[in-house]
């Protein structure tokens, strides 16, 4: 494992001045598997995206060696060509084609101008012994469990003779069968010569299979951790992942008092019939007033999954056990039965799911509960104006009025527009996902600020975070999730870190 195959120098990327990797510098030997690590938001993505060319030259400063060359990726079509392939976690696969259609899609097998699919099909073939995938390629591949397309993404990287194969959480989607299958089939790989490096968050897969890990926080590199010399494990990589303390940046709610369950769930299990899996298992969960409820977990982990199970069920996921609010056993059809019971849900989507970014502030802060400002089946305008304004001055909105087109806000004001929008139905328990994603630091203070105003008035919050600080700093109790489980129960005075880390890779 001599010499190295890639060399990432000084690579640094900005978003509209959010600085998302700080001169990395990140080097792969030829021939070894290579684990990058870091908590969620550490630019793990973000550096394999700048590799990959998802990230054209130009818009990043630094250097890529490959093979002893510095590289300027315009495209993806650039790095492909010189023997670099990444597997995304949501695979790039068409679901309604064949299984040797998808491996050689862009990269047919041609008799001058016409395709041989009869070659084709023996191409693919070897290319699903290379994997080991025994399927017949003729198969859809909707037809195939995740597992099984998750290899056929992989023969699709090797029919372009790659050198260089990224994986990024490979097996958050597969069963422990799958997972071990695949990472056997990183180790064939590597006898054969190629180079990986994996994204994982699974701390056993990482040391199991690494010949290095080189860990990633807050955008820069911490550092590169050999398995040869007994440097990789698990404790080494948390004290790495995590290793900060908690920003003073969380206020302080000096009275605590909790009172009775407001919501429960027991044995709560939801299927996901699209993925084919159980995206939460058995959950028992419960919230009293006035208490903020963090659930921690990585990527993948079912956090959201079970959130939207709680609330109406939009998903329409298989749903088992039973959801009890204020002790009393409720059944929702839809999220309109989750609202009239006192729940409300913001997304952590805020863009896509969460707001109507063309439209203004009010007509956002009212779109939840119509019904609120409408007298006789009619929409008082006045009234709309009267409740925007009232939660633009108690949300510290930043903006002119409540004219203002949410779109141009920042992110931070979105969030508050976000949950503006759902305060207004009024809800006993707010359930909130990712709420400070993508904001800076003064307006995660407001928001926190906020959480603890509501708190005060008797609300009760879920909240779901990956930011670790966030958790300990605001929660009252911490639950931690793990492929859809919850993996366990923590009071905030014995919670920290390393706990949770190490009950979110188990």
């Amino acid at each position: 494992m001599g010499d190295y195959i890639l060399e990432m120098k000084n690579i640094s990327k900005e978003f509209t001045g959010v600085k998302a990797l700080a001169d990395v510098n990140f080097q792969v030997a030829r021939g070894e598997i290579h684990c990058l690590i870091g908590e969620n938001g550490a630019g793990k993505s973000t550096l394999m995206k700048v590799l990959s060319g998802v990230y054209p030259h130009g818009t990043y400063k630094g250097d890529i060696v490959f093979e002893g060359s510095v590289q300027s990726f315009a495209k993806i079509s650039d790095s492909v060509k010189a023997g670099i392939a990444i597997i995304y976690q949501e695979l790039a696969l068409f679901p309604d084609l064949t299984v040797y259609e998808n491996i050689f899609a862009g990269n047919e097998v041609r008799r001058g101008a016409i395709v041989d699919w009869n070659r084709t099909i023996v191409h693919a073939k070897e290319m699903l012994r290379k994997v080991g995938l025994d399927v017949n390629p003729e198969m859809r591949v909707k037809d195939l469990g995740v597992g099984k397309q998750q290899l056929v993404e992989i023969a699709k990287a090797l029919s372009k003779n790659v050198k260089l194969l990224i994986l990024d959480e490979p097996t958050a989607a597969l069963n422990e069968n799958d997972s071990e299958n695949l990472l056997d089939l990183l180790r064939e790989l590597k006898k054969q010569g190629i180079t990986c490096i994996m994204i994982s968050h699974k701390l056993k897969e990482v040391i199991s299979i690494a010949d290095k890990a080189t860990v990633l926080r807050d955008g820069r590199t911490i550092c590169t951790l050999d398995g040869s010399k007994g440097e990789i494990s698990e404790n080494v990589i948390i004290k790495n992942m995590v290793g900060r303390e908690i920003e003073d940046i969380y206020p302080k709610r000096p009275n605590k008092k909790f009172g009775d369950k407001v919501l429960e769930i027991r044995n709560w299990s939801a299927y996901d019939a699209q993925l084919g899996r159980q995206v939460a298992k058995e959950v028992n969960l419960h919230v009293k007033k006035g208490e903020i409820v963090g659930i921690a977990g990585l990527m993948g982990s079912g956090r959201t999954e079970l959130a939207l199970s709680i609330f109406g069920n939009p998903k329409s996921y298989r749903l088992q056990g039973e959801l009890l609010v204020e002790g009393t056993p409720r059944t929702f059809k839809h999220t309109s039965d989750a609202i009239q019971a006192g729940i409300a849900y913001v997304t952590e989507d805020r863009k896509g799911d969460g707001l109507f970014l063309i439209q203004d502030i009010k007509s956002n802060v009212s779109a939840a509960n119509l019904r609120g400002i409408a007298s006789n089946g009619v929409i008082n305008d006045n009234e709309e104006v009267k409740v925007a304004k009232r939660y633009k001055e108690s949300m510290f909105i930043k903006a002119p009025s409540v004219e203002q087109i949410v779109g141009n806000l920042s992110g931070g004001n979105q969030q508050k527009v976000s949950l503006g929008k759902w305060l207004f139905v009024g809800p006993k328990l707010l359930i909130l996902d990712e709420p400070t994603r993508g904001i800076d630091v003064g307006a995660k203070f407001e928001i926190y600020t906020i959480m603890n105003k509501l708190i005060e008035e008797g609300m009760s919050i879920i909240m779901i975070s990956s930011e670790l600080g966030e958790v300990l700093g605001m929660s009252d109790r911490v639950y931690v999730m793990a492929e859809g489980r919850i993996k366990g129960e923590l009071p905030i005075e014995e919670a920290d870190q390393e706990k949770i880390m190490q009950l979110a890779t188990q």
